[in-house]
């Protein structure tokens, strides 16, 4: 195919609340694999068809670890990426990290924590309701829940909780945050992990935590720089996406009532449909992480040069009309939906059953507990998240 040579600056602007850009859709159609200039590091290519998109993911020739520590490489964030960071290895040493926390988020394992799950998200439907309405669904009920099951897992004392919060938003941040703010947030949270892990050895625990701690210690799979930061990476990442999903997912269904409705008269319905709405909402805000290919290969006719950087948008390609009928159309009721919102291949999400089952458990309750809840203020009062990684909104005030 001839290749556009036409260069984009991307991402292409700050999200317009849940809007998807439209240009995704006619690069999908027109120009799957386009040049694109990103805010650091200059150019590279953005992919956005569904079975480019999984290639990028899964195969080898595409690499993470590449770009560790290269400021030459593009990307949407200030700093490089660590070399210390999950997301940034490549099997085999990704997989053996990996494999040491897998069996925490197993299907089977998360399942048993859907009645603790369904107990925090009730405290915090708690603590909405004395807040009156309106009331801030974020912060009383969307970011307290993953905060806790998380927490739990991990092992972070309840009194504890509220110290990382604030740092996840830097560590996400495109613009809204400096790259020595950045850094230093990351080092706070880093240090605290440690504190938790020198508590771990002095007195061992059952968690999350206290296992890696044992792997460390006794088994020697892992790194004491490792440890701290595979904790790092499952605190950001268990909580800070679902938080977001879950007040995205309440704005759409409340902005398109009958979708509301309809879930609320059958919740036998909403295991399919967060699964529609995972497909559907734009979390990201458009950069993502660039992969580099290490050998030449051809996606949908153009071929990506070894050393070249490849973004893929997972959003636009769980658009694409040739995998999803009406692809542009909300169907809660959509049967065939191979999404891959949670990514693909080797860093598909970790986490990706614990999400499933907060979002399914908050939905219900919180239908069940406010049948009747709405916005609690007009769309346009509603404030958003602007240069940060993921997009959601600030502040949700809802009413019953």
């Amino acid at each position: 195919m001839t290749v556009n040579t036409e260069v984009r600056r991307f991402p292409f602007g700050e999200p317009v609340r849940l809007d998807m850009d439209p240009l995704f859709a006619r690069l999908r159609r027109e120009e799957p694999v386009s040049r694109v200039e990103l805010p650091y590091g200059g150019e590279g290519w953005l992919v956005t068809r569904y079975e480019d998109v999984k290639l990028v993911l899964a195969d080898p020739r595409f690499s993470r670890a590449v770009t560790v520590g290269r400021e030459d490489i593009p990307r949407a964030t200030p700093a490089p990426a660590r070399a210390d960071s999950l997301l940034s290895l490549d099997p085999p040493e990704h997989s053996r990290l990996r494999k040491l926390v897998a069996k925490a988020f197993t299907a089977r394992r998360v399942q048993e924590l859907r009645p603790r799950t369904r107990e925090i998200v009730d405290t915090a439907l708690d603590t909405l309701e004395s807040a009156g309405a309106p009331a801030d669904l974020v912060q009383n009920f969307a970011l307290p829940v993953p905060v806790t099951v998380i927490c739990e897992m991990l092992g972070v004392p309840p009194r504890d909780q509220h110290r990382f919060r604030d740092f996840s938003d830097a560590i996400l941040s495109t613009t809204a945050y400096t790259r020595q703010q950045i850094e230093d947030a990351r080092d706070s949270l880093e240090g605290y992990l440690a504190e938790l892990v020198a508590e771990r050895r002095q007195r061992p625990t059952d968690d999350l935590l206290g296992a890696l701690v044992t792997a460390r210690d006794e088994d020697d799979r892992l790194s004491e720089k490792e440890l701290v930061n595979l904790g790092v990476g499952i605190l950001i990442a268990g909580h800070e996406t679902t938080a977001n999903q879950i007040a995205n997912f309440t704005y759409l269904l409340l902005t398109q009532r009958e979708y509301w409705d309809m879930l609320r008269a059958d919740p036998a319905l909403i295991p399919g449909a967060v699964e529609e709405l995972l497909r559907y909402v734009q979390l990201g805000s458009g950069g993502g992480q660039p992969r580099v290919a290490t050998e030449d290969v051809v996606l949908s006719g153009v071929t990506v040069r070894a050393g070249e950087a490849v973004f893929v948008n997972t959003q636009a390609a769980n658009r694409d009309e040739s995998v999803f009928e009406d692809s542009e159309t909300l169907d809660l009721t959509r049967q065939r939906n191979p999404h891959i919102a949670f990514g693909y291949g080797a860093h598909h999400c970790l986490g990706a059953q614990l999400a499933r089952v907060e979002l399914q458990v908050a939905l219900e309750a919180l239908m069940q507990r406010f049948p009747a809840l709405r916005l609690g203020v007009p769309v346009a009062e509603i404030p958003w998240k602007t240069g940060l990684l993921v997009r959601g909104p600030e502040e949700l005030l809802v009413a019953w």
